[in-house]
């Protein structure tokens, strides 16, 4: 009688630890293939088996599990091109689920098998998404997304600050880091790459899983030492501005927010030049006029990266930034010029010379009612330059005067210039150390003569008379120093 009421009580379901079956938000996975082995048969190489018996082993490296749970856990999947079309799903599905598991790439002896199954598998899944094979269900997206961010986000280990900061001084003997688990890395970028430009990818579904969270996590990669990953990004990056509007404004948020963290905080940041050059083409596409917020990203995050003493490492993408600027709204020439002279560098010659490069890019497309605004700081720093010791620096400042766009704007405005820059000429003509810096500055005082010959000669004789008033100035306060001294020595042979 017991017998017959327990058996008819419901049986307890299995645990989620158990269950075999394959469910997003369940506890544990395993993935097998259709078709058996009866014993009797040699086994049929496409009839393979992969399993995930715990829910922490997906995105772990298999190390922290004992070595026979790995050999019996890892292993391939049928090919997608064979699998019927209602089992392509699933079969994808479990695929990029064998995908979510991490090796450990320091020891190139260590996994090798599974490691091969898992470049292969991630190989056929680029080849998937590259065919046209239909809209991607939400939950495939999930999936994707998911694998994604755990082969790609990680913590990077870096040499302290201070280090990174020497050698951005010394770019050529900078031994490049390169990631020994890029072989997969790779193939994960090209994956994602694929699947965002994919036309079978709906932007209004994946934009649920593509998210804000997401893209931080992404820009943050950027810091990666290896060169080949940071290209990536860059065009993954460029690809989800062009292809998720409703992103461009949080994705410009936080490139200008990674930019002041990298000026004002740390100046260590190894993705600069990449972000820049995705801003080129972004700034490239501006409508007109430009909005405010634009031009607040130029004053606030853009001119300000001419602060940082690595400079070097990202002023070629910077420069073409500023100048996508100036080409797209002419009037904000005053702004940069003015920006420059801010940031300009009092003791660093080497970027003294790319602030001359930058700054004559920049006056090539000043016009003149934006040049006559900045004129007077801008010709005293000159001056400055055409004074200084580096005979590289002097020898630049003197090109630019060489320049047919900027002479035309100084003979325009030659009576508030040609008293700023003609006595420093004049001097740097008679006095400097280098011979060619002295002939380049007699030429340009040739070229002024001969154009204004009048002024000019007022400019001399004002040089003259302020050289002759300083002579005396110092004469003056030679005899007071004398009288100081005397005064101090009679003093002291009276005690």
């Amino acid at each position: 009688m017991f017998k017959q009421i327990l058996g008819k009580i419901p049986r307890m379901p299995a645990k989620l630890s158990d269950d075999w079956g394959f469910g997003s938000s369940s506890s544990s996975v395993s993935y097998e293939s259709t078709g058996g082995n009866d014993g009797n048969n040699p086994p049929n190489q496409n009839n393979h088996v992969f399993s995930a018996e715990r829910s922490d082993f997906v995105g772990k490296n298999p190390s922290n599990l004992n070595e026979s749970s790995n050999l019996r856990a890892y292993e391939a999947l049928p090919s997608l091109k064979d699998a019927p079309g209602f089992e392509k799903h699933d079969l994808l599905m479990k695929k990029l689920g064998m995908c979510c598991i991490i090796f450990d790439f320091s020891d190139p002896t260590k996994n090798t098998k599974e490691k091969d199954i898992k470049r292969q598998t991630l190989l056929e899944l680029v080849d998937y998404v590259t065919a046209p094979n239909g809209k991607f269900p939400e939950f495939v997206m999930q999936e994707i997304v998911k694998m994604v961010s755990i082969n790609l986000f990680r913590n990077f280990k870096s040499p302290p600050h201070e280090n990174k900061i020497l050698e951005a001084f010394d770019l050529d003997e900078e031994e490049i880091s390169m990631d020994p688990s890029w072989p997969h890395l790779q193939i994960v970028y090209e994956f994602f790459l694929r699947f965002v430009m994919s036309p079978e990818t709906d932007v209004k579904l994946a934009k649920r899983h593509i998210d804000h969270s997401f893209i931080l996590k992404l820009l943050d990669l950027f810091d990666s030492e290896d060169p080949r990953e940071r290209e990536y990004l860059k065009t993954i990056v460029h690809r989800i501005y062009g292809k998720f509007m409703m992103h461009r404004t949080f994705i410009r948020r936080s490139i200008a927010n990674i930019f002041y963290h990298f000026i004002f905080e740390t100046e260590k940041f190894n993705g600069i030049a990449e972000i820049l050059e995705i801003l080129g083409s972004v700034i490239n596409g501006y409508a007109l006029p430009i909005k405010d917020e634009h031009k607040l990203f130029l004053v606030r995050a853009l001119i300000p990266l001419h602060k940082p003493k690595c400079i070097a490492m990202y002023h070629q993408q910077l420069s073409y930034c500023i100048s996508q600027y100036l080409d797209k709204d002419c009037k904000l020439a005053d702004t940069i010029i003015r920006g420059l002279l801010k940031y300009w560098p009092i003791t660093n010659s080497s970027k003294e010379l790319m602030f001359l490069t930058e700054l004559e890019e920049v006056l090539e497309g000043t016009e003149l009612t934006e040049f006559q605004q900045c004129m007077v700081p801008l010709f005293h720093q000159i001056a400055l330059c055409l004074n200084s010791s580096h005979f590289q620096v002097a020898e630049r400042a003197l090109f630019l005067c060489n320049n047919d766009h900027i002479e035309q704007l100084i003979r325009q405005n030659c009576r508030v210039i040609l008293p700023i820059i003609i006595p420093i000429l004049e001097k740097t003509k008679n006095f400097h150390w280098n011979q060619a810096v002295r002939s380049l500055s007699a030429n340009v005082c040739k070229m002024f003569s001969d154009y204004n010959p009048v002024l000019f000669r007022e400019c001399l004789l004002k040089f003259e008379e302020d050289k002759a008033k300083e002579q005396d100035n110092r004469s003056k306060l030679e005899v007071m120093w004398n009288f100081v001294e005397d005064f101090a020595a009679s003093k002291s042979t009276t005690y």
